[in-house]
């Protein structure tokens, strides 16, 4: 078997519908031998059906409980089949030859995983790669709007070496994989990619972004909340920091993301928003 596409899944049924018709599509004339496993989270949606019904052929794994984004990547990267793996969002769309070329592309690298360009629905470029979050990025992304201008977060127009890639879409060797020791399943969801993309870097791997391969991401689609997202990544910065950087840092992390979420309440209530109120104050509590 080449290769393994993985898709964890958690009420995304129409979504997943569309992710699974779009990958059968762009590798219709290909010669890669693969598989498909779905690793669903207890869906409430019908995702399991819709899966048992329409893809027969694919290989559903299904969990009592949502047990997460980095658990249920593992669940399904320890049981496949494949030489390479391909980690696929439920709420992604391979457009045209996307899954060939990164394929034909990490075959040609060692020591490498890979990730491709990301595309909103209207087709305008998604953020898909950037660097690791030092305390000086993680300023930039709260104040600054770093992804907004292109600091914390991009999406270049050519191929080139990165920190990290979007778990969305990222594909190597399954003993790669493997040799990093896989998603840490203490990050429930969010940070995690990133987090494992900084072992692989630890360890003398590249993340490599490969923009001729494009994507369409829907994002957050799992989430139950506009706020969950927000509340995922302060958790995931925390978890971060505490996990590679010393006590100075992590208190530094503390008090930026303090602020920011402060700051957030009152002009959410100087602006009339109880939704912004309510996500950071959900958020000052992981701090």
């Amino acid at each position: 078997m080449d290769l393994s596409i993985i898709i964890p899944s958690y009420n995304t049924s129409a979504l997943l519908e569309r992710c699974l018709t779009s990958i059968y599509k762009s590798l219709r004339k290909s010669e890669i031998t693969f598989e498909v496993i779905v690793v669903d989270n207890a869906s409430t949606d019908g995702t399991p059906e819709v899966v048992r019904s329409q893809f027969s052929h694919v290989h559903l794994v299904r969990n009592k409980e949502n047990v997460g984004y980095g658990k249920a990547n593992n669940q399904g990267i320890s049981g496949a089949k494949g030489t390479y793996i391909l980690l696929l969002n439920s709420d992604t769309v391979a457009k045209d030859d996307a899954i060939g070329g990164l394929y034909r592309f990490i075959m040609k690298k060692h020591h490498a995983f890979v990730g491709g360009k990301l595309l909103n629905e209207d087709g305008s470029t998604q953020s898909s790669c950037g660097p690791f979050f030092t305390i000086i990025r993680v300023f930039l992304m709260l104040f600054v709007r770093g992804d907004y201008w292109g600091v914390t977060r991009y999406s270049p127009t050519s191929t080139r070496v990165v920190d990290w890639v979007s778990g969305a879409c990222l594909m190597g060797r399954k003993t790669d994989f493997m040799q990093i020791g896989l998603f840490d399943e203490g990050i429930f969801m969010y940070m995690e990619d990133i987090d494992f993309l900084y072992r692989a870097r630890i360890m003398d791997f590249r993340a490599w972004f490969y923009p001729d391969a494009q994507f369409i991401h829907v994002g957050a689609a799992s989430s139950k909340s506009r706020k969950t997202p927000v509340v995922n990544i302060f958790r995931g910065l925390v978890y971060f920091y505490k996990k590679y950087y010393g006590i100075i840092q992590q208190m530094m992390l503390h008090r930026m993301l303090r602020g920011k979420a402060l700051a957030a309440i009152i002009v959410g209530r100087m602006i009339g928003k109880p939704g912004i109120v309510q996500t950071y104050e959900e958020a000052l509590r992981v701090l």
